[in-house]
């Protein structure tokens, strides 16, 4: 019984949304997508550039203050295997 509690417990967190740091790089506002380039924290390997990244953007999340050359606190969750921006924050 100990074993499935921790296992699901496991499960839930995998399947909430994680806040990230990163650079828009494109927002493509006609199909609600945005390529983002992640923002290491810290100071090993912070200056270093991810790769971009594409999302959805979760609907009723408005793309219209969001800019190439912004950077970004967003929020993304993983649901059979689509990346989505469930809400994200201009700095």
């Amino acid at each position: 019984m100990l074993v499935s509690v921790a296992f699901a417990q496991d499960q839930a967190g995998k399947d909430q949304a994680k806040e990230q740091t990163g650079q828009v790089t494109q927002v493509n506002r006609l199909n609600n997508t945005v390529a983002v380039r992640p923002i290491q924290n810290g100071t090993v390997g912070a200056n270093a550039a991810g790769s971009e990244q594409q999302f959805k953007v979760k609907d009723g999340v408005s793309l219209e203050d969001l800019h190439a050359g912004n950077h970004i606190t967003y929020s993304v969750s993983d649901s059979a295997g689509t990346k989505t921006i469930t809400k994200f924050k201009v700095q």
